[in-house]
């Protein structure tokens, strides 16, 4: 890299790691260095690996300079570790020159252990023993305890009452009662209205639950 490139490529080390913060390293290697064990020539945010300006290559950087140009490609978001088992989320790209040869390497090595432990801790958080495909409610007041609860009795026979039969109103009318819908205050108007019936239907498909329980 002549002067010109090396002055742009280390503002944009600068620019990267103000820009993306602490847990972020930036650091630029000159493949075309006199001394290709002291490659890295610029660095920000260094704490995260460790890493200071003259400090030689990485594997990364030793496989270019020995590999053909043509077969090396720009890796991006692979993850890597370092020695003192820190997990980061890297990208190398690659700085050529007009006739398409590495010069240099741009390295970006976000420092990710923190993330992906609390991504491990919200998991196992929100995983319970038990997964539904449809969650418990957690309702706030006696009202919306009995909306849910009637919600629940029409998705347990899985049509709108308007389309259920007798049968079918009786099972749901039974699980109300077994849920304990009709302790709460008013709830059998509402529970009428629900299901297009009258308060004396209601008695009656309740007294016939019952009586098929008992039988």
């Amino acid at each position: 890299m002549n002067k010109h490139e090396k002055d742009f490529y280390v503002r944009l080390v600068k620019g990267l790691a103000d820009h993306f913060g602490a847990s972020t390293e930036v650091v630029l290697h000159d493949l075309k260095s006199k001394a290709p064990k002291h490659s890295i020539i610029a660095i920000e945010n260094a704490e995260v690996t460790g890493r200071k300006i003259g400090d030689g290559p990485s594997q990364i950087v030793l496989e270019a300079l020995h590999a053909d140009p043509k077969k090396l490609h720009d890796r991006l978001s692979y993850l890597t570790r370092t020695e003192d088992g820190k997990i980061l989320k890297s990208s190398t790209i690659y700085i050529r020159d007009e006739a398409g040869t590495p010069i240099g390497i741009l390295g970006i090595n976000t420092d990710i252990t923190l993330t992906m432990a609390m991504e491990k801790y919200l998991h196992d958080l929100h995983t319970p023993d038990e997964v539904t495909d449809n969650p418990k409610p957690i309702v706030t007041n006696v009202s919306d305890l009995l909306d849910s609860l009637i919600h629940q009795s029409i998705e347990l026979i899985g049509k709108p009452p308007a389309l259920m039969s007798k049968d079918e109103k009786i099972k749901a009318i039974r699980f109300l009662s077994d849920s304990g819908a009709f302790l709460i205050t008013r709830s059998g108007p509402k529970v009428c209205t629900a299901f297009g019936i009258s308060k004396y239907t209601l008695y009656s498909y309740l007294d016939e639950a019952k009586s098929e329980d008992q039988a």
